[in-house]
């Protein structure tokens, strides 16, 4: 099978907190993400708002002269949590066209700490990712350990053979913006599909 070539890293998509956490080291994390987004000459595409982490990634990407592109269902603007001095802020009608015009826009994910939207928005990249409907990479930047518990089952669905080990290996993690980074230029998607990997694992469950 002939491997897929990478795509270029343009933009980046950003899952993170609408709030800033208990630990002011995640809203610095939030920040020096930004500055090696800009320094690369990266465009952050993120969910649109002007609170927490979001707010920390955004303005810094900004300030630094970098491209910023919000996403944010007309809901939520219509709440006044909306960046409305974002050059360039995306309207769309529901969570989900939010996520799938920021799918389309980016060429890369990248999960801060944050809450539930923020491991729902992550799983539905990852899961698409599994799915080929995109070859895009994914990656946790755990800061302070946030994601230690999270990786860890991760791992368990692995080892209750649940999840392949090629899709595991897909999350990209690091506690470094600019490494994480690294290794998003060097990733290769899984080359074998979903159902050959079901199929392996029926014939010889200790490969799955």
């Amino acid at each position: 099978m002939k491997e897929p070539q990478q795509t270029p890293i343009r933009r980046i998509c950003v899952f993170c907190g609408s709030s800033s956490g208990r630990s002011p080291e995640y809203a610095e994390a939030a920040g020096q993400l930004g500055h090696t987004l800009a320094d690369r000459r990266i465009g952050l595409v993120y969910g649109g708002a002007k609170v927490g982490l979001m707010k920390v990634v955004a303005e810094t990407v900004l300030n630094q002269g970098g491209e910023v592109t919000g996403v944010i269902p007309r809901a939520l603007v219509d709440r006044e949590v909306a960046f409305t001095e974002l050059p360039d802020l995306r309207i769309v009608g529901s969570m989900h066209e939010r996520k799938a015009l920021m799918t389309e826009l980016s060429d890369g994910f990248i999960a801060l700490p944050g809450g539930l939207g923020t491991v729902e928005e992550l799983f539905e990249a990852l899961t698409w990712g599994q799915l080929s409907l995109h070859q895009k990479p994914c990656g946790l930047l755990n800061i302070l350990g946030y994601f230690d518990p999270l990786i860890e089952f991760l791992d368990q669905m692995v080892n209750e053979r649940f999840v392949a080990r090629a899709y595991r290996d897909m999350i990209l993690i690091d506690d470094s913006a600019d490494d994480l980074l690294e290794r998003f230029e060097r990733y290769r998607p899984p080359t074998v599909s979903k159902t050959q990997l079901a199929l392996r694992s029926l014939s010889n469950p200790s490969r799955a």
